[in-house]
């Protein structure tokens, strides 16, 4: 585990990505952020309609998330040491994720059937840590659903599962920018990261504080993605 301070996808267009993202945004405009629409899926009766885009399977590059300052500034006000736990690593006060699976749909917005994207980005083997004294809780295997605008991980606290795969971060994309090509590889970023209700409650309860808020801002994370 390293600490710190402070705080491929294969597809024949690159703008399916920013398809493939859709559920990550928001109107840019909104002061307060509102998660996207639910997962589950309305159609009609008849059969699921086929979608315009799928990319069956992901791999690489990472997710990283650029950490806000305030948050910084708030582990080390709640005495709260950060660090990193796997492959992840941190880069330029980024944490770096690895993508190392995952699928996207992208059914056509016009139509009714919801969300018009769906799928997920899975992050094995990779999450951070946070520690006070003897208790280390540690947030990993992140799963990315594009279709809630939801990250979902794994919680241990002291070596001891205390939570597998629950909702642990919110996603908003109100400032997200333009996709950008960089050789091969398609990047989007502006999506900002803030901690969910249940992470919140999960993390002042562990910690016996009541200072982790709900919705506070982590990042702005950066989604870099191999065309080929």
């Amino acid at each position: 585990m390293r600490t710190f301070t402070k705080a491929t996808i294969g597809f024949a267009s690159a703008g399916i990505l920013i398809a493939g993202l859709a559920g990550c945004t928001s109107d840019a405009g909104t002061t307060t952020p509102a998660p996207a629409s639910s997962s589950s899926s309305s159609s009609s009766a008849s059969a699921d309609p086929t979608p315009l885009a799928s990319i069956p399977s992901l791999s690489g590059v990472d997710t990283a998330v650029l950490l806000d300052a305030d948050f910084g500034a708030a582990l080390t006000s709640l005495g709260l040491t950060a660090g990193t736990v796997g492959t992840a690593t941190l880069e330029e006060g980024s944490l770096h994720f690895p993508i190392t699976g995952g699928n996207v749909d992208y059914y056509d917005p016009a139509e009714d059937y919801r969300p018009f994207v769906q799928g997920s980005i899975s992050h094995e083997g990779s999450g951070f840590s946070l520690t006070a004294g003897d208790i280390v809780v540690e947030l990993t295997n992140f799963t990315i659903d594009p279709g809630t605008s939801e990250l979902f991980g794994d919680v241990s606290v002291n070596g001891e599962s205390a939570a597998t795969q629950v909702l642990l971060f919110d996603l908003y994309g109100g400032t997200l920018e333009p996709l950008k090509m960089e050789g091969d590889n398609a990047i989007l970023t502006g999506t900002t990261v803030h901690i969910s209700s249940e992470a919140a409650g999960l993390l002042n309860s562990t910690f016996s504080t009541d200072a982790v808020a709900d919705q506070m801002l982590v990042g702005i994370a950066t989604i870099t993605a191999a065309t080929k």
